[in-house]
């Protein structure tokens, strides 16, 4: 053998073999493990790519109408105006007029002097004058307030409160009057401050 065929002999020997990282053997075919690799950082790159993208686009929906409910109206309070000619008499707080406890009225509410207070008959109950109902008398000054009752074998007639002025209540004896109320509903007890003390 030469010289030169044993320097290039030699030098073959000693140069080390690189082979591409993708290829094999001398027909130059890419490795199957790698391209599937490949492939697969590349489907998870565009996945999450699109999942950015449609985090941004604002969403095409409208947002849903807020339905607010409307607050309860209370119906208008109606009230109508009647009058009656009635009799009239007068009582004081006695139990020779009234009972054991005449104080206090047929529903229980305290009756004191100063206070304008009537007791009605059975029949005017039912057309209106019930309890804690504000009836005017024609002639009288003032607003009076039902809060008793009277016995039950009278018909259109009130009583009119006098306190303990017996005589005022002689006096006044029995009358025909014509009394005015408005029927509403009420809810009422009568007190002694919430009239003014005319001195019966």
């Amino acid at each position: 053998m030469s010289s030169f065929a044993s320097f290039a002999l030699a030098g073959a020997r000693s140069r080390p073999h690189f082979a591409s990282p993708m290829m094999t053997g001398v027909t130059g075919t890419f490795r199957p493990a790698g391209v599937a690799a490949v492939m697969r950082a590349l489907a998870i790159a565009s996945l999450l790519a699109l999942t950015a993208c449609a985090a941004l686009v604002p969403s095409s929906q409208p947002p849903a109408p807020v339905i607010e409910t409307p607050a309860p109206v209370s119906p208008p309070e109606t009230s109508v105006e009647r009058s009656l000619r009635v009799k009239a008499s007068a009582f004081n707080s006695l139990r020779a007029q009234t009972d054991s406890t005449p104080n206090i009225g047929a529903w229980g509410d305290p009756l004191a002097p100063g206070m304008k207070v009537i007791a009605v008959s059975a029949d005017l109950i039912e057309l209106g004058l019930a309890r804690g109902q504000v009836v005017r008398i024609r002639g009288l000054d003032g607003e009076y307030v039902v809060a008793d009752r009277m016995s039950k074998r009278w018909e259109r007639k009130i009583d009119i409160y006098m306190g303990n002025d017996v005589r005022a209540a002689r006096r006044w004896g029995v009358r025909e009057v014509e009394i005015v109320w408005t029927l509403r509903e009420t809810d009422w007890t009568p007190r002694a401050t919430d009239w003014t003390t005319e001195g019966n």
